[in-house]
Formats: C-alpha cells, structure tokens, sequence
C-alpha cells in the first residue's frame, strides 16, 4: 500500500483514529487451528467422532480468550486504535465471543445435557449426535462484536491499521495452548476418556459462558452488563491495559511456554507505553501549535474583518443595526478566548507530563491530563470552523476531505 501510494504522489498513513462521526481504520485477523496434515480442528465435522473434537477445540478458545482477554486487548493497543474502538464500526474494548444462535443453542444443550432440539437427533454423551454445519454467519455485519465465529474460523476484529497481526496472534495461540495444555494434562489422566471430555466441556461452558454474547456491542446496556455482571474488563485506553502485561497470570503462562521471558515483557510494557506517550504527545504539541500559529490568525483576521465591513456599512447607512455582524463578531471573539484559554491549559498539561517517576505514570498523566485537554481545545477550535468563512479557514474541512468539495 505505502508502495503504490508513492508511485502516485501521496503517502499512506495507516492511522485509526477516525474523523468525528466517521469510520477509523482497521482489520479482521481471521484465525483458526489446524492439524500438521492441514485438518481444520475448528470444522464441526459430519461424525460424532469430529464433533466431540470440534467442541474441545472451541472450548479451548473459548477458555482461552476469557482467561487472557486482557492480553488480547493489550495487542491492539495503540493511541490512535483507543480512538476507534468502541464506534466507527469497530467493535468496542470489552472482550466478547459471538457464536451465532445455532451454535450457542449446542453449547446450552451440552451445559444442561437436554437434547439440541434444532438438529432432530437423539442426545449422546456429548448432547448432539451429529452437529449441523455452520455457515458463515451473516447477522454480525455490524462489526460489533471484537471475537466471532464464522463457520470454521474467528474473526478477531480489534486490530487497527497500524497493528501487526503478529502480537495479536503470539497472545491468542499462547492462550489456547494454554487450555490445550490443561485439557491434555485432565484428559491423560482421566479413566474414562469419554465421560472425562464431556464432563470438561460442560464444565468449560458454564465457567466461561460470561464471555459468549451474540448481541450489539454499542449498546451501553451491554457495557455495564459486561463489567458489573459478567465481571469482563473494559480498558478503554493503552494506559488502561497494558500495565496488565505483567499481571501475574500472563507472565506465568508467557514464560511458562517459553514464549517471553519476564525480562521481555518488562521491556515490551516500557517500549509500548513510551510509544503511546509520544505518539500523544507529539499530537497534542502539534495541535497546540496549530492553534496558536493558524487558527486563532485566521479566525482574528475573519472577525476583524467582518468588523471593518460593519463599520463601513455603519459609516453609509448610520440607521443600519448591522446586528448580524455584531452578533458574529461576539462569538468569533468569545471562540478565540475559549481556544487561547484552552491551548494554555493543552501546554500546562503537557507540562505536568514531564518528571514523572516511571513510564506507567506518564502513561497515566497523558490518560488523565492531556487527552481531556485536547478535547477541550477540540471544542472550540470546531465551533470557530463552522463560523469562518471558508477562504479564511487554514485547513481542508470535512467537506473538503470527505466529498471534495471546492
């Protein structure tokens, strides 16, 4: 893409964070598990046999992004991919599984060992007789949903269009082979292998059904079901989750497969911190500049003139109220003392960043000081757009970037 941006003249930015209102930047890692023979352990099968294999690697996965869905939200965290999630068809930063009514409507007649009413089979030991096969699910178009299934595969749906699909998926295959180290360890020793494996799928599917949710994922309902019911995490920003790196459940399971060392994921916290710091601050200085050096002129110089031109109404019509310019000018002037009062407290802030005893506080101190700042200053700075006259105005404005209006 950066290639053929350059044989035309432009550059490609992969950036996520969207314009107001319109869609951000991302991508779908579609993710699945195969044999070294190349049998796809996430197909349901046509046999009891593939079946009862189906449901054990779908319970692994399952177990494995409610154990660690931390550490799926910590490989797509960057500064600009906090902007998109939770709007702009990306799915929001609460980790869920969507599975599609028929297949959680297997999962609920394996929990409750009552037959699966859909398929007109009699119940065996796992609950179905041969699963039905399932299709690519077409009512998630919504993109709503960050994990789903879709006939074969999942489709995991956070990563931004800077991520590289390498983290994302160095944390979901470590998960699962996590639980596929815990069900071999069970399943070795178990007696009875069948009664063993039905027992722990059942058991997988009660302990982590809070993750499964088929619903809207913008739904406000579902956020404060998701963290106060369900008890899921929600880390709206990189600052929110990547301390959780080195939560102890993931640097012993990390380590313990020999994945990272705990010297590696110490430095991989500092260096994906460090980039967020500076990745917002290098927006906020560039928007404080941007204030002051063209927005703040430019709405000046509109405001000034409409002024003169009142003025010389005023001076040939002396009767004219000219209560529009009036009115104008009064807002443009109340704007730029918003904005001027708002870019001294975007650079205080800024300035409050610095002598922080460790990365993680400045990571802290830009979540809780710098972005609030540059909403502030956003504000203003968007109301002054819509009163500038457009030849004034320093920037393309969104119909200028959106349909190209001249």
């Amino acid at each position: 893409m950066q290639r053929v941006a350059e044989k035309h003249g432009l550059v490609c930015l992969l950036a996520e964070k969207p314009f107001a209102g319109v869609n951000g930047s991302g991508k779908h890692n579609n993710w699945s598990i195969a044999t070294d023979a190349g049998q796809n352990l996430l197909s349901p099968g046509e046999t009891p046999y593939e079946n009862a294999q189906f449901l054990l690697f779908l319970c692994a996965v399952i177990k494995a992004v409610d154990d660690y869905q931390d550490l799926l939200r910590i490989s797509v965290a960057t500064a600009g991919n906090d902007h998109r999630l939770g709007a702009n068809e990306a799915p929001p930063a609460v980790i869920s599984m969507f599975l599609g009514n028929e297949l959680n409507a297997v999962l609920e007649a394996i929990e409750n060992d009552t037959p699966y009413e859909g398929a007109k089979k009699m119940q065996m030991k796992l609950g179905v007789d041969v699963l039905p096969k399932f299709n690519r699910d077409t009512t998630d178009r919504n993109r709503t949903s960050p994990f789903a299934f879709t006939g074969n595969k999942f489709e995991f749906r956070m990563l931004g269009s800077s991520n590289s699909i390498a983290c994302a998926n160095i944390m979901l295959n470590s998960a699962v082979a996590e639980s596929l180290r815990i069900y071999a360890d069970r399943l070795e020793k178990a007696e009875d292998f069948e009664t063993a494996l039905h027992d722990m799928i059942k058991k997988t599917i009660r302990d982590h059904r809070r993750i499964i949710f088929n619903g809207n994922g913008y739904d406000e309902s579902w956020i404060e079901e998701a963290t106060k019911k369900r008890g899921l995490t929600n880390y709206p920003t990189t600052a929110d989750c990547m301390p959780h790196l080195l939560d102890k459940k993931n640097v012993d399971m990390l380590t313990g497969l020999g994945v990272f060392t705990e010297v590696e994921l110490r430095s991989r916290r500092d260096i994906m911190l460090g980039n967020y710091v500076k990745s917002v601050v290098i927006e906020a200085n560039t928007m404080a500049s941007m204030a002051k050096t063209q927005i703040l002129p430019a709405v000046e110089s509109y405001a000034a003139a409409v002024a003169r031109d009142a003025t010389a109404k005023k001076q040939l019509a002396p009767a004219l109220s000219c209560s529009y310019e009036a009115g104008l000018v009064q807002r443009l002037s109340a704007l730029t003392d918003d904005i001027a009062l708002s870019t001294d407290a975007l650079d205080e802030a800024l300035s409050k960043l610095y002598g922080a005893p460790d990365i993680v506080e400045e990571a802290y101190r830009v979540r809780d000081l710098i972005l609030p700042a540059m909403s502030a200053l956003r504000a203003p700075c968007d109301q002054a757009e819509l009163m500038t006259a457009k030849s004034y105005w320093p920037f393309p404005t969104y119909a200028d970037l959106l349909f190209g209006v001249k």
